[in-house]
């Protein structure tokens, strides 16, 4: 009876935060109403699938792939088939199906390539994974009848079998039938990390070893979860041809799974909420610094590099960090020095945006568009001096103060995570 009592608070707060997501997602677009912010959103909801799939692999078994992208892709081309197909068929599927084919096209090369990728681990197989991604992308171009060459290969999801008169023409539509696959998705990956498999992922991660020692065989872990990352990536390429109608090269090439990696790592991959907090953060920074800057690629590259030296657990590891203060009610003593780190940090931010936009519009833009340029609302010239020095002098100070203000953030984070007297009592 104890047991079942102090079990029962936790399942319940594990349950309401399962419905507090479906209430978000079924809330979200009737906040945003906006054709871009359901767009986004969208995105968000395949990455949020993509980046838990790579976590599979490099955050739960320690298996760094640069080429997860070729099951996302290959899901994505098969998915968008399959529409034409059933299309032209007049076959009874609806579109809500349409992912699991998707899911299958990962799943069966995840079994191809990982009978032989798995085999070995660590540096090998992270160049046997972009070996394999760069095949495929080359076979991309070269293979027409399926890839559609350059164009890509496209679909219209309108003109499948409607249930319910839903014709997934609205993107509001489509948002939800890609919010029921995500959810479905993240509570199927959660599952799997509870499972004695799961548990045995982490100790081939940690100490693979031991675990060969004890009798398990840390190859065929690696395959059995190789297999299952490509057959969730597969559906969150099923749910990017459905959002897009077009898959193309770009969607096994490279880039794309340094996107994931990008997005996976940023978030925190010792926490299974880390790549979804990366996803719809890396999604978000996408679309709006695209829109702002042509240097956007500069700064994902920076927010990583700086996320590998400062915080590699990610996002996820930093609000970690702040639970035993939550649960200290400590949390108010270090508000203070973060706030007295908020000047340095604005001030080196300041500098490095300046000395950003000004480099890239002087090398970039200056034979189009001429030196002059606007950044803050202030108008200046790229070949001037002043511009440049005073974005170096912004670094400095940003970097000096926050040299100086370091030892204050450090006593504020020692005297709060030290319990008070009252604490103790």
């Amino acid at each position: 009876m104890s047991t079942m009592t102090t079990q029962q608070p936790s399942l319940i707060r594990r349950y309401w935060v399962w419905a507090a997501i479906i209430v978000v997602m079924i809330a979200l677009p009737r906040i945003f109403t906006s054709g871009a912010a359901l767009t986004t959103m969208c995105l968000m909801g395949i990455m949020v699938i993509f980046s838990l799939s790579y976590n599979m692999l490099l955050g739960q078994t320690g298996m760094l792939s640069f080429g997860h992208a070729v099951y996302y892709g290959l899901g994505g081309f098969l998915a968008v088939h399959a529409m034409n197909i059933v299309t032209a068929g007049k076959l009874p599927i609806p579109l809500p199906l349409v992912p699991l084919a998707g899911g299958a096209m990962g799943l069966l090369f995840g079994i191809i390539f990982g009978s032989v990728s798995t085999r070995r681990a660590g540096t090998a197989f992270a160049m046997i994974s972009l070996g394999l991604g760069e095949l495929i992308f080359s076979l991309s171009l070269i293979l027409r009848g399926f890839f559609g060459g350059e164009e890509g290969v496209t679909a219209n999801r309108t003109k499948l079998l409607r249930l319910f008169d839903i014709s997934f023409g609205p993107q509001i539509q489509v948002y939800y039938l890609i919010a029921f696959w995500c959810f479905i998705c993240i509570v199927a990956m959660y599952a799997y990390t509870r499972t004695p498999l799961g548990r045995m992922c982490n100790a081939v991660r940690e100490n693979p070893e031991r675990a060969e020692f004890v009798g398990y065989s840390t190859q065929m872990i690696r395959f059995i979860t190789f297999c299952a990352s490509g057959f969730f990536a597969g559906i969150a390429g099923g749910l990017a041809a459905i959002n897009f109608e077009l898959m193309n090269a770009v969607n096994v090439s490279g880039a794309q799974s340094g996107v994931v990696l990008l997005m996976a790592y940023i978030g925190g991959i010792g926490l299974f909420y880390g790549p979804i907090l990366g996803a719809i953060l890396v999604t978000l920074l996408q679309v709006m610094l695209s829109d702002i800057t042509g240097a956007w690629l500069l700064y994902f590259g920076l927010l990583f590099i700086g996320m590998v030296m400062f915080a590699p657990y990610g996002i996820a590891g930093l609000l970690a960090m702040h639970l035993p203060l939550l649960q200290n009610r400590t949390l108010t003593r270090i508000l203070p020095a973060y706030g007295l780190m908020a000047m340095p940090a604005a001030l080196g931010f300041l500098g490095l945006v300046t000395l950003i936009e000004t480099a890239h519009h002087q090398l970039v833009k200056t034979a189009t568009d001429g030196p002059a340029m606007k950044l803050f609302g202030i108008a200046y010239k790229s070949n001037m001096a002043a511009p440049w020095i005073i974005a170096v002098v912004l670094i400095i100070a940003g970097l000096y103060l926050g040299y100086r203000c370091a030892p204050v953030l450090k006593r504020a984070w020692n005297d709060a995570l030290t319990p008070s007297i009252q604490g103790r009592a």
